[in-house]
């Protein structure tokens, strides 16, 4: 009788202090969110204006690539939530309160369905493991994760919905689909966790061979953020430096035109 009494109230204690820090968190972390998104400072702010940084095309593109990252990571979270894959779980329990978060901030409490998402949402089970490690409360992850699903498929139809609002190509889907598929049968057939599995993906895809680079989580997500914003950023820069060839030479070969057409008027 004593253990069962001990183990309800090591229950009850992980799930109120898991809720308390969950409130905790979330307000705070919605007030810097709003305050981070309404503050004059980073609307006016060049250095936080994307446009400075890539041309207007390119843009469009990376908010078209946005929906389909976050999908992805949206898939990776609810895979660690359901399975274990051991010292990465602690990194992906930080992803998934921040994701947790983020969607919770976006979504209205306006209906009952919302209601249910929004309750859905919580962190519950991970913000226990950070606390406690693996326990009871953690069950709360099996109905938690496969919220994911719900908003893998409300991200598909924004991304197109904002394709086909921007006249933008979906050949990006067959890029995103080829690294999808590699990614499933490289965790498959290699036994490793999600994390490592995107890292060998990314390192094979981009020319920078099969290894995983970087010991500890946080070190594999690094190197998953240097190889693919160095991958992105060096075609933007070949194909900024290829449309600015184009230009001046279309501009060189109208400029010749029009002199040309010039001196056939006047003789």
């Amino acid at each position: 009788m004593d253990e069962i009494m001990g183990l309800i109230l090591y229950i009850l204690i992980s799930f109120v202090v898991s809720f308390c820090a969950f409130v905790c968190i979330f307000f705070i972390g919605r007030y810097i969110f709003n305050f981070l998104k309404d503050t004059s400072f980073f609307k006016k702010s060049r250095f936080f204006n994307i446009h400075e940084y890539f041309p207007n095309e390119q843009v469009f593109e990376l908010r078209q690539l946005g929906y389909l990252v976050m999908i992805l990571m949206f898939f990776v979270s609810m895979l660690y939530l359901l399975f274990s894959w051991g010292p990465d779980t602690i990194n992906i329990a930080f992803l998934d309160i921040l994701l947790s978060l983020y969607l919770m901030f976006n979504t209205k409490s306006d209906s009952p369905k919302n209601k249910v998402i929004l309750f859905l949402l919580m962190p519950l089970g991970s913000i226990s493991f950070l606390f406690f490690g693996i326990n009871p409360v953690s069950a709360f992850d099996l109905i938690h994760a496969p919220i994911y699903l719900y908003f893998i498929k409300i991200y598909f139809s924004k991304f197109m919905e904002y394709t086909e609002t921007n006249s933008l190509g979906i050949t990006i889907i067959l890029l995103f689909s080829i690294i999808f598929v590699s990614f499933i049968i490289t965790m498959i057939v290699e036994n490793v966790s999600p994390l490592n599995s995107m890292v060998m993906v990314s390192n094979a895809f981009t020319s920078n061979g099969y290894a995983i680079l970087g010991s500890s989580g946080f070190g594999k997500i690094n190197s998953l953020v240097l190889v693919w914003a160095g991958f992105f950023l060096s075609g933007i820069g070949t194909a900024t430096l290829t449309v600015t060839i184009v230009m001046k030479h279309v501009n060189s070969e109208f400029d010749r035109l029009e002199d040309l057409a010039k001196k056939n008027k006047k003789n």
